[in-house]
């Protein structure tokens, strides 16, 4: 393979370049890309070559329907031993009763829980994805949309945070059958405990969506919903820097409907390989330097943030409490959308994503916010003092709108800066 520092196959060894040289022209044109941009989208990161290791392994030639001790097929003893580390891993990480560890991602996860929870044309209180929720939680064109009645709660105009009494005041006029709390592109910490409160209250069922600040609440660096929420959803990579995946905690009164409404419900024969991946993951996931990283990520977004707003910029809600943040575009570069910014840094080699911040008047192929986060380039090894310069170079790139010379400039100092901290 091409030779960068972080390459874990070799031209001479690979039997993917042996056999198939156009995918493995691909496949090096993509480590190449990992390595000489900084990846700041919120929702990714880089497992390390103990998890690439087991989700490549000769687990993805199994099928395992059903669950351990009870499979469809013969040959299944080391899919059981695998599911169950995976499972009984996942418990001690989060103190949960019980974990499934099948969904494929966070959206299977939800599914499966709306239908063990609900049925068809039900309500569902969940936060706005204007607002920063997820497509999951209610977007007209996802199942979540398509089969139940959503009801979306918005944050506050002035705080741009959750405003607990309006969502209160919606689950007592709507009377939901669940209520939905996490986001996609919420900076700040959610009072799970007030979520349960309310959803109780008005004999509703809490389903917790902790897909981006899963790593966080593992490691009590954010509140944990486990203790009282009925379910507790997520994905396994982001922020668990896992294979992507998902997984869902949930209380033994839910336990048999849960399992059943992710097999056979939503779902057939489980992804083993990627069971094994989480089983690595969460493995490290439960050493003692898997919080210190934890604590990096939220140090590296102060830095971030702190430096954005020194340099004019303007954040939703004012900052982040997470591994994220919004930036509003239209105080310091009115012109300029998201969609644009977010061409221009990948051209500088900084990769975001475009997003909508709350009371967006753009479009949502347009936007008028990114979305930053710091897992990716905290794995790779990155501190305070490079995200304050990172902070420079978008500032740089977005107050140029797009100048070629700036983003040549800006593109030759990130490869720079690249170099020095190699793909895991």
């Amino acid at each position: 393979m091409t030779t960068t520092s972080s390459s874990t196959t070799d031209q001479a060894t690979s039997h993917v370049a042996a056999t198939d040289p156009e995918a493995w022209r691909i496949l090096c044109a993509e480590e190449q890309r990992q390595h000489y941009t900084l990846e700041l989208i919120a929702s990714e990161n880089h497992v390390s070559q103990a998890v690439r290791e087991a989700v490549g392994s000769v687990f993805t030639n199994k099928y395992a329907e059903g669950y351990p001790g009870r499979r469809y097929y013969g040959g299944c003893q080391n899919m059981d031993a695998v599911e169950d580390l995976a499972r009984d891993r996942a418990r001690q990480l989060f103190g949960a009763v019980h974990a499934n560890v099948q969904p494929h991602s966070g959206a299977q996860a939800n599914a499966a829980v709306y239908l063990a929870v609900l049925k068809p044309g039900d309500t569902i209180l969940s936060l706005d994805l204007a607002h920063g929720g997820h497509l999951s939680h209610g977007l007209k064109v996802n199942m979540s949309g398509l089969l139940f009645n959503i009801v979306g709660y918005a944050v506050d105009p002035e705080t741009e945070q959750v405003d607990f009494d309006n969502i209160r005041k919606l689950a007592r006029e709507h009377q939901p059958k669940l209520v939905v709390s996490g986001a996609s592109a919420y900076p700040r910490t959610l009072n799970f405990d007030r979520f349960s409160e309310i959803a109780h209250e008005v004999g509703a069922v809490h389903m917790a969506d902790i897909a981006h600040i899963a790593g966080m609440v593992a490691t009590g660096l954010h509140p944990s919903p486990v203790p009282t929420a009925d379910f507790v959803t997520t994905t396994t990579h982001k922020t668990l820097r896992g294979p992507r995946g998902g997984m869902i905690l949930c209380t033994e009164e839910w336990k048999k409907k849960c399992d059943s409404r992710v097999f056979p419900g939503t779902q057939g024969g489980p992804l083993m390989h990627c069971i094994a991946g989480k089983a690595v993951a969460f493995g490290e996931a439960l050493r003692p330097q898997f919080r210190e990283y934890q604590q990096q990520i939220l140090n590296n977004a102060q830095a971030l943030a702190e430096a954005l707003v020194a340099l004019g910029n303007r954040l939703v809600s004012g900052g982040t409490d997470t591994h994220l943040m919004l930036l509003d575009l239209r105080p310091a570069y009115p012109d300029v959308t998201g969609a644009q910014a977010e061409k221009w840094l990948e051209d500088a080699g900084i990769i975001t994503n475009k997003n909508m911040i709350p009371f967006d008047e753009r479009k949502p192929v347009e936007t008028s916010g990114l979305r930053l986060g710091t897992p990716a380039l905290t794995t790779r090894g990155l501190k305070e003092g490079d995200f304050q310069t990172i902070a420079g170079w978008i500032d740089q790139v977005l107050r140029s709108q797009g100048d070629a010379a700036v983003i040549e400039r800006v593109r030759g100092e990130v490869r720079s800066m690249c170099d020095q901290f190699p793909l895991p």
